[in-house]
């Protein structure tokens, strides 16, 4: 089935489209592909990336949504993303960047369109674990900007996983929630002093 990908803000698509357009701001990215790159490289499939600031014993909490990143593609694959971020003014670029997410976004986006199901594509962080994934959420004609994840939506670890989580496996929440959770509320114990 096809994913259904949530429109970005416009000022968000431009403002990636003015920094590709920038020598400086492409000469200036750490990312030596997009310097290197053959060819008109162009922003594709846009991602609402929202971040999961905390996980309690109940359960999540709220997310909210960190910025919009975009693939930015030269020929027939990915070689870099660009990040976005919600300012006073308005979206505006925040950096370009590569590295084992690019890939591993790309991936999954592809095994995500041969699911059974429609969805609609979007990244979730949770720093906490050092972790990103794919989240397909089940509404495709949802607010890609809004929301959190509902119990029948799926999580695709992106690689690089933490240990014992396997990449690019879809888990619906309500399954990896509970090992989410329980490594979550375990961490802070790890730098407590001992009673």
């Amino acid at each position: 089935m096809p994913l259904h990908v949530a429109p970005a803000p416009a000022p968000a698509l431009r403002s990636v489209l003015t920094a590709l357009g920038s020598p400086t701001a492409v000469r200036e990215a750490r990312t030596p592909s997009l310097r290197a790159a053959q060819g008109p490289a162009t922003p594709e499939l846009p991602l609402p990336v929202h971040v999961l600031d905390r996980i309690t014993p109940q359960g999540l909490s709220a997310t909210r949504l960190a910025g919009w990143r975009f693939l930015i593609r030269c020929g027939d694959r990915a070689v870099a993303a660009a990040e976005t971020m919600l300012t006073p003014d308005g979206w505006a670029f925040s950096h370009f960047f590569e590295g084992p997410y690019v890939a591993s976004t790309e991936l999954a986006l592809n095994q995500a369109e041969t699911l059974q199901h429609s969805y609609q594509p979007r990244l979730l962080s949770v720093p906490g674990l050092y972790m990103l994934t794919l989240w397909l959420h089940g509404d495709t004609a949802a607010d890609g900007a809004e929301g959190h994840p509902a119990a029948t939506d799926l999580l695709v670890p992106l690689a690089p996983a933490p240990p014992g989580i396997a990449a690019h496996r879809p888990h619906p929440v309500a399954d990896l929630l509970p090992v989410l959770t329980l490594r979550a509320t375990r961490l802070p114990l790890l730098g407590s002093p001992a009673a």
